[in-house]
This record gives C-alpha cells, sequence and structure tokens, in this order.
C-alpha cells in the first residue's frame, strides 16, 4: 500500500496488486490524508460517513460490520459503525481532485483483500471489548435510495425496537441558546398510531438504570398510541427541562431520546415543534452534546429544518447551534449536511432569533477547515457580502466573513465579489456602528490581507488608508481594533522599507504613540500572522 504509514494499518505486499487500482498512480505523499480510508490506506471511492463522524470506505465498514468488530483507530478513537450515510461531499471532492491531478479514479477495493486487512487487526486486538453487538449494526444508507433521509429514519426506527436492550452505551464525552417552554397548552384532539409503540416495553430496558418517577411518567406518555399523550408528555419534558440543569441530565436517556427521534418527525405540527423544543433544552448540556448526535438526531433535524413548520425550524436552529458548540460535532453537522439549509434560513427566515441562532451555529461550523470549504462552495460569501451591504446581522455575519477569509476560496472569493469595497465602504459610513461590528469589520479585512498581494491594490483603490488612519489616531476606540488597523496599513505600506526619513516616518510615528503600540509590534503583525478569536 505504499508509504504514509500514519494513514494505514497494514501492509499486505501479496494483496497490492489486487488492490492497486485504488491509490492514487502519483506520489502518494501528495495525497490528501482526508481522502485515504483509516482502514485501507486507499483513496476512497465510496466514501461514507458513521455515526462518530469519521468517515470510511463503504467495503470497509461493511467488512467491519460483517465481522462484528469496530478498530480502534491511529489516535485512539473507536468508530460508531451504527450508522452509514453517503458523503457525497467527500466524493465530490475526491473525484474533483483526482480530476486535477490527472490521476484515475479511485475504484473499490477488493472485498477479500479489505476482510483480510480487518481481520489482522483483530488478531493484534483480541479482546472483546472492541466487538459491535449484532443489534447496533443498521443496514447502509444507498446512494441512489429515494431519500436519504427516510433511510437514515427507517434505521433509527430498526434500531429503536431492535437494539435497545443491547448493554453497549452510547459514549459521552459558550454562549447557549435560549431555552424553550411550552408555547401551547391546546391539544389537538386527534388519535394516531405511535409507530413505534408496539415494539416498547419494560423487559426491553432490562440493561438500562431504572427509570425515576418523573421520567416514567414522561416515557408512557411519549410511548402512547394516543396523540394527546404525546402533546402531553412532549409539553412536560419541556417545563421540566427549561430551567432545571439537573432534569435536562436525567431525563436525556436512551429510553427518551429513541421517542424523540420519531416524534420530531411527526406529521402534527404540535408534536414537532415540542419534540424539538424539548431537543434544544436537553442539548444545552455538555455530557449531552455528542449524546444526541451520535443518537442519529442531525438527519432528521436538517430533515425538519428544509421541510417542518416554522416554529419547530426555528427550534431545530438553536438544536443545531447548542450541538456544534461541541468541537467532536462539528465535523459531523457539516458532512451531513446542515450547512446549505443553515445558509438558507439566515438569508430567509422570518424570525430574528432564527436568523441569529443560523449564525451562530455557521460560525462554530466554520471554525474548522472543512465546514469554511463547504460554506464557500454553498455560496455564502455572496451572499454574506450583501447582507453586510444591507445592513442585515452585521456583527455576527462580520464575524462569520472573518472565518471564510481563512482560508484560501473564501478569501479568493471575497476579493472577487468586491469584498474590500464592501467592507471598507461600511467603515466609512459608520454601517458598522458597534464596537464589535467595527472591530470584525478590521479583522475582516486584516484577515484578507495577509500574504495577499491583490489586497493591497484594492484597498487602495477603495480609500481603505483614510479610514484605517482614523482609526488608528482617534481617542476612542479599543486597542485591539486599533492594532488590527496598524497591522493593515503596514501591510499596505510594504513593511519596513516604509519606515525611511521624513514626512511619512513622522506619520507613522504618529500613529505609533495613538495605539500605544512599538515599532516592532507593528512591523510584526505581518510575520506572524493574525489569530483572531471572539465569543458571542
Amino acid at each position: 500500500m505504499g508509504e504514509n504509514g500514519r494513514h494505514r494499518w497494514f501492509s499486505f505486499n501479496h494483496h497490492r496488486s489486487a488492490s492497486a487500482t485504488s491509490m492514487p498512480q502519483n506520489n502518494p505523499g501528495e495525497t490528501p490524508a482526508e481522502f485515504l480510508c483509516p482502514i485501507t490506506g486507499f483513496l476512497m471511492s465510496d466514501p461514507v460517513v458513521v455515526a462518530s463522524g469519521q468517515t470510511f470506505e463503504r467495503i470497509s465498514v461493511q467488512v467491519c460490520r460483517n465481522l462484528g468488530f469496530a478498530p480502534k483507530l491511529h489516535d485512539g478513537s473507536q468508530p460508531d459503525l451504527s450508522t452509514v450515510i453517503p458523503n457525497l461531499a467527500m466524493k465530490s471532492t475526491i473525484l474533483s481532485w483526482c480530476n486535477r491531478k490527472k490521476v484515475e479514479h479511485p475504484r473499490p477495493p477488493d472485498y477479500a483483500y479489505v476482510e483480510g486487512v480487518v481481520r489482522a487487526r483483530m488478531d493484534k486486538e483480541p479482546g472483546t471489548g472492541n466487538r459491535v453487538a449484532r443489534s447496533e449494526i443498521l443496514p447502509p444508507v444507498a446512494e441512489n435510495s429515494p431519500s436519504d433521509y427516510d433511510s437514515v429514519m427507517g434505521a433509527i426506527r430498526a434500531r429503536s425496537r431492535n437494539s435497545i436492550s443491547s448493554s453497549t452505551s452510547l459514549p459521552l464525552h459558550h454562549h447557549r441558546p435560549v431555552t424553550y417552554s411550552s408555547s401551547s397548552e391546546v391539544f389537538a384532539g386527534a388519535e394516531n398510531t405511535n409507530p413505534i409503540q408496539s415494539s416498547f416495553s419494560t423487559s426491553d430496558y432490562s440493561s438500562f438504570p431504572p427509570m425515576s418517577e418523573e421520567e416514567e411518567e414522561i416515557y408512557n406518555k411519549l410511548r402512547s398510541a394516543n396523540t394527546v399523550d404525546h402533546e402531553q408528555g412532549l409539553i412536560l419534558l419541556r417545563k421540566t427541562t427549561r430551567s432545571s440543569e439537573s432534569s435536562r441530565i436525567s431525563l436525556c436517556t436512551e429510553r427518551l431520546l429513541s421517542l424523540l427521534r420519531s416524534l420530531i418527525v411527526s406529521r402534527y405540527n404540535i408534536v414537532q415543534t415540542n419534540a424539538a423544543a424539548s431537543l434544544v433544552n436537553l442539548s444545552l448540556e455538555k455530557p449531552n452534546k455528542l449524546k444526541i448526535v451520535r443518537s442519529g438526531f442531525v438527519p432528521l433535524l436538517i430533515d425538519v429544518l428544509k421541510s417542518g413548520s416554522t416554529e419547530a425550524q426555528e427550534h431545530v436552529i438553536g438544536a443545531l447551534f447548542s450541538l456544534a458548540v461541541e468541537e467532536e460535532n462539528k465535523m459531523v453537522i457539516g458532512v451531513l449536511g446542515a450547512v446549505e439549509p443553515l445558509l438558507h434560513a439566515l438569508r430567509s427566515s422570518e424570525s430574528e432569533r432564527a436568523r441569529q441562532d443560523a449564525a451562530l451555529a455557521l460560525y462554530h461550523l466554520s471554525l474548522i477547515p472543512n465546514n469554511r470549504t463547504r460554506l464557500v462552495r454553498a455560496g455564502a460569501v455572496p451572499m454574506m457580502l450583501s447582507m453586510v451591504r444591507s445592513g442585515e446581522s452585521a456583527s455576527r455575519i462580520l464575524l462569520l466573513l472573518c472565518n471564510l477569509a481563512a482560508c484560501s476560496e473564501g478569501k479568493g472569493a471575497m476579493l472577487d465579489g468586491n469584498g474590500v469595497a464592501i467592507l471598507v465602504g461600511k467603515l466609512r459610513e459608520g454601517g458598522a456602528d458597534s464596537e464589535a461590528a467595527r472591530e470584525n469589520c478590521v479583522g475582516a479585512l486584516l484577515t484578507l490581507s495577509v500574504g495577499n498581494m491583490r489586497f493591497r491594490g484594492l484597498a487602495s483603490e477603495a480609500g481603505a488608508v483614510e479610514i484605517l488612519t482614523e482609526i488608528v489616531e482617534s481617542e476612542g476606540g479599543s486597542e485591539r481594533l486599533k492594532e488590527k488597523a496598524g497591522k493593515i496599513l503596514q501591510a499596505m505600506r510594504g513593511g519596513e522599507r516604509e519606515f525611511g526619513e521624513g514626512a511619512e516616518a513622522r506619520e507613522w510615528n504618529r500613529m505609533l504613540e495613538a495605539s500605544g503600540l512599538s515599532r516592532s509590534q507593528l512591523q510584526g503583525g505581518q510575520k506572524e500572522g493574525f489569530a483572531y478569536s471572539s465569543q458571542f
């Protein structure tokens, strides 16, 4: 399988000829690590994302599941193989990379070869701790199925019916959205057959801790066949978790989560809305965030965000924001397709709270490079520049643009989209009226200026020197704002050679005195780069 052993577990030379077509034919060291299956080390032909967020070759996951084995990865983590969803974004990226590099498109590796790799790993890890219970294995989601979300929901319901008694526990691993109390006490007196009601009994949970009276009351209502009971149970759960931290922890159980998974996609708006609001409340506690994502909620939340009721969509956006705060959830939420519907909500939602939560969710997702690329490719940059120009949610949008400008694709899109002139114009017109908005606006310009010769011409044409000099020399404003403005000016003036004798040198000395920075600090800005950090 070649070198790059950090991403390969084994090297079976006698299988090289059978599987060589899955490897790029150029220097393997040039292949991005994220394009390689962590099990085989091959360029992935059919990447899928599993419940714990990692991406594998589909055949690798199938072999592991058929053998009932969950291997440990090179970082010591153990993937959750219970759910498989096609990673279409990764597949498209790999094929585009192959086309650019003139590399043959990858082909699926030989099943027998992958089985040999996994069996060898099983021999090296003889303990039973890495075995996957058969009841935890869900069928893969077919890429050409009518609806990926329908398949995911079917798989989740199957797991709720068949594997809830498994003793395998799910691993647990700021700024909070608002909690929600009940918005309606009116019950629609219609009846509905609960699709999972007949599949649950007390004996199903024999391996789980006994229920508290509080949980048992809610559980019995949610598992009922009557829609009125569902509504009452969800409103009770929503009220109980609204302000009680201990209740949010104690009620985030696999029993209740399994019922919420079905109710959050209910055809009844009041049921769907209260289920989504209850999930927001549960997600506020850090121990619950990863547990909720690994329980399979993200595809369901995205489905509601696309086609649910208006109020339910508002709560779902809040839930995605809350879940995205957790570092380990950011990649999974992005891979599963939350970026585009969140962008749509940011642009089109009639609710100010929904737009704010969508911006916050996208901000947290954009803290990792892969999601920045997803945002840029989804058309986020022109949309956000347009919003900045019109004055919509300026501070949060500017903060998002700071993150997007940190990746090469985002920087290019902002420069191509007249972003420099828009940001400078915002400063000149006083549109960035709050201190935070001004700092985020200057921060976005600073990120664009780092290591970019094109920026200097665009900023000069937009009249940036005048407005940035005013910021540096002003008596008001934070030192951090002045420091950022000074670094941009230093980059525009060409660095060290500009600090000569004469009127220009005296001008810089006045700027240094006004900002409180030393000459070395100002000159060192471009060398040291820009590490922007801010919290809402």
